[in-house]
């Protein structure tokens, strides 16, 4: 490691750091050296989530100097990513469509196919006129909740978790990023948060992984992201068919529900879903042209 980013790991009033470049030049080597995929791109993302600015705008100021306290905030981020730890933890963030959310391993990190989930909703809401009562089930960062809050013209956006952790998480993120004060916050397990409460739209990406695939998964979400957030009991469907069991009788008439699925079991979820009563049920498929979002409507009245 250069002298110049040993000085920005130091007192962050110390005096001048290295420069853009120096600095990258640093977490690049250290990340190779761990064997770390396209090293130079992971160096610079994460410096630009640390500095809170795109990486394009840091490559074409790669001369100037770095404040120390950000620095050294990158040479911690980049020794986390070189043991293996997620890059969004490392960084402390994660996009996910319009927000910049704070994650850590409270939280699973989102993912682009769950911004599928939430346009799709928006969508409907948007042909139906249905702006009223939004539930995100299991909301971890808050994504899914905090972008129908932002996005979508709702009355109320009811956020649930089982995770206390998780919850933390995500007010954090709704007071950061400044959100209006429809997003309510509550603790419980899937539905039983909800009381007798009617809602639009149910929403929820719920955890579908098998026991047995979890213990198969790349160890990069294995050992750091939250088995709680991921397993869905023995076959991956447990809350998937807890949900499609209770949700109608949460639902307002002629409101939708809206699941994430495990594309491997799309087909099995959509013939629980039949099973349950949810003629209308549907499943469309994720921008790289999987199966994953299981769409239903309560009958009208």
């Amino acid at each position: 490691m250069t002298e110049a980013v040993r000085r920005a790991g130091g007192q962050a009033g110390s005096g001048a750091s290295g420069t853009v470049a120096d600095v990258l030049a640093d977490g690049e080597q250290l990340l190779a050296q761990a064997g770390v995929a396209d090293a130079r791109r992971e160096a610079l993302t994460l410096l630009g989530a640390i500095a809170e600015t795109s990486p394009g705008f840091l490559w074409a100021r790669r001369a100037e100097p770095v404040v120390p306290a950000i620095a050294a905030a990158f040479v911690r981020a980049v020794a986390q990513r070189a043991a293996g730890v997620p890059a969004a933890y490392a960084a402390g963030t994660a996009a996910f469509r319009s927000l910049e959310l704070r994650v850590d391993r409270r939280v699973l990190i989102p993912r682009p196919e769950t911004e599928g989930l939430v346009e799709r909703v928006l969508a409907w809401c948007r042909t139906h006129g249905r702006w009223g009562v939004a539930v995100d089930i299991g909301t971890g960062s808050g994504c899914i909740a905090l972008s129908l809050a932002a996005e979508g013209r709702f009355a109320r956006v009811i956020a649930t978790d089982v995770s206390g952790g998780a919850l933390a998480v995500a007010r954090r993120n709704a007071a950061t990023l400044g959100l209006p004060a429809i997003v309510e916050f509550r603790g419980g397990d899937l539905l039983w948060a909800l009381g007798d409460e009617l809602a639009d739209v149910i929403v929820s990406n719920p955890p579908y992984v098998s026991a047995d695939e979890w213990t198969a998964l790349d160890t990069g979400v294995r050992d750091h992201e939250p088995r709680l957030a991921l397993v869905g009991g023995g076959d991956g469907l447990a809350h998937t068919a807890v949900l499609l069991a209770q949700a109608r009788g949460r639902l307002a008439p002629g409101g939708l529900l809206a699941l994430e699925v495990d594309c491997r079991r799309a087909d099995r979820t959509l013939a629980l879903a039949r099973a349950e009563g949810w003629g209308s049920a549907r499943v469309e498929r994720d921008l790289f042209g999987r199966e994953r979002y299981l769409l239903a409507e309560r009958e009208a009245e």
